[in-house]
């Protein structure tokens, strides 16, 4: 569900009563408690096509980790990559992104393949805004698994689905994160889920990926532009002490400043790309946004609208 038309999604996490036995397949009792999100979508949003089979997750958390359930609808499970920290959006896939900080910076992103094969990394900063992918970070004590409803890479039959399930230790986010790990009641992070699906060919006998063929990606919320690294994006997960009756999802403070500031940034980009210096008015960049303070050098500059702020690094904060 949304707030309104342009808020990112949001989706309550509530404290279970007991540890998931993390083996793929979200039977236990304990996640009947914690809700779905709503189905995945294009990444462009609505302007693309539905996809084609469902994909949705749930989140739950106890005083050690944050777990993380997935369900994707799938006729033809298959995979290919065993290598930890391998592409794995190279084969059909389930991403995670987290922001804690709600910056866009030094976030990570785990990868899980149906080999449940892994991929964690950590980017300082959105590739667009000049950031660095770091693979060798991990998720320290870590725990994923796969359960597939039919046959693994097997084209002959028609499969259900596929199941992920996985186990974020909190004190392997203390790196990127000054926030309280576990969060406290009522607390807010950035996150966001991505599909990575390939169309596939199976009359030979085996998969192939179609060639010259780009891969679908559905996500949770959508991001307007086939880029999941735009965190000012992402989701929204509220932490609830709560197993039942959760509080609604309260959305994001002084939404339209943010998107403003983006636009901003995005403007001064440009500005930078034609003059090799960034604005000092609001007037060079041609920009009427009301109550927009600027200030800038020739390689720095820091923009502000209401109670927030962004700078030439892209990162959002409170000012």
């Amino acid at each position: 569900m949304q707030t309104t038309a342009d808020q990112p999604n949001f989706c309550s996490c509530p404290r279970t009563i007991a540890t998931p036995t993390i083996d793929g397949t979200l039977h236990e009792e304990i996640w009947g408690h914690a809700p779905w999100t709503s189905d995945f979508v294009d990444i462009e949003g609505a302007k693309k096509p539905l996809p084609l089979f469902r994909t949705r997750a749930k989140m739950l958390w106890d005083d050690e980790c944050l777990y993380i359930g997935a369900e994707l609808e799938e006729p033809h499970v298959w995979g290919t990559l065993t290598e930890h920290d391998c592409v794995i959006y190279q084969d059909n896939d389930f991403e995670v992104f987290l922001d804690p900080e709600g910056e866009g910076q030094h976030y990570v992103e785990l990868e899980v393949n149906p080999l449940n094969t892994t991929w964690d990394l950590m980017l300082t900063r959105p590739y667009r805004a000049g950031g660095k992918a770091i693979s060798g970070w991990e998720f320290k004590g870590l725990r994923t698994a796969v359960h597939i409803d039919g046959t693994l890479n097997d084209p002959s039959d028609q499969d259900v689905k596929w199941t992920v399930e996985i186990a974020i230790p909190w004190a392997s986010m203390t790196e990127i994160t000054h926030r309280d790990c576990p969060p406290a009641d009522g607390d807010q992070w950035r996150i966001n889920f991505s599909r990575v699906q390939w169309q596939i060919d199976t009359s030979q006998g085996d998969y192939r990926k179609i060639p010259s063929t780009p891969e679908y990606n559905w996500v949770w919320s959508p991001q307007g532009a086939v880029d999941m690294h735009r965190p000012e994006r992402w989701g929204i997960v509220q932490f609830s002490s709560q197993t039942h009756d959760l509080p609604a999802v309260r959305p994001l403070e002084e939404w339209e400043n943010r998107m403003a500031l983006i636009k901003v940034w995005e403007k001064q980009q440009a500005h930078f790309e034609k003059h090799r210096r960034y604005a000092a008015t609001a007037s060079a960049l041609d920009s009427a946004v009301v109550g927009l303070t600027l200030q800038a050098t020739d390689r720095q500059f820091e923009a502000t609208i209401g109670s927030f702020r962004v700078d030439h690094e892209l990162r959002m904060t409170r000012s």
